[in-house]
Order: structure tokens, then sequence, then C-alpha cells
């Protein structure tokens, strides 16, 4: 579980600590990476709170996710058709899934928790 809160951290500190410019032409490339990253972190955290996480599984989905995300853009790219756009929808509902199971698994140990504590 570690490994996806320091990838986390680095992006974060590195983002805010360099002045690095993304040329224009590479947005889309980058919305997709960062869809990516968020997608697999997401995915991770949830894995993690069902017990079933593999840190092999997390590492090579994310690069498998990116790979083909950016092999998705780059046709569209060179098609003239944004396909960068169905990676984005399927990246974008894939993190709201991820996110509404994370919110049921804590709200249910919390209501779980908090039962325990009025028994007592």
């Amino acid at each position: 579980m570690w490994l996806p809160l320091l990838g986390l951290i680095i992006g974060v500190l590195l983002g805010l600590l360099t002045d690095i410019r993304i040329p224009e032409e590479y947005s889309n490339y980058l919305s997709i990476a960062v869809l990516a990253a968020l997608d697999t972190l997401f995915g991770g955290i949830r894995a993690h709170l069902q017990n079933i996480y593999d840190e092999k599984v997390f590492v090579s989905g994310f690069f498998f996710n990116i790979l083909l995300a950016a092999s998705l853009a780059f046709l569209g790219v060179h098609l003239g058709v944004d396909l960068y756009l169905a990676a984005v929808f399927a990246f974008g509902v894939r993190l709201f899934q991820n996110i509404a199971v994370i919110r049921r698994i804590l709200l249910t140990k919390w209501s779980t928790s908090k039962e325990k504590i009025e028994k007592i």
C-alpha cells in the first residue's frame, strides 16, 4: 500500500518544485497519463481496503493502462479522430466506480465500528 502513496507524494513534490512546461501538442497524452495514474491509485486503495492488493498487479496495471491509452491517443492523432476521448471516458468511469466502492467500504467500516462502540 505504500507504493501508491509514495508515487503520489513524489509526483506532487516534483510538480510543485519544478518549473516544467508541457507543450500543447502533448496535452492529450498528459491528461490520459494523469487519469491513468489516478485510476491506478484509487484502484490500489480499493484493492487494499478489500484485502486483495497485489503490488505486481498494481505496477503492471499502471504501465499497461498508460501504454494502451497513449497508443490509442497516438493512433487517433494520425487518423485525425479524437480517440483519446475513449480512454478519458473509460478512466473516468473506472475512477468514479473505484471512488464509490471505497466510499461504501469506509462507510461500512465506520458504521460497524460505531455500532460496536454503542454496544459497549
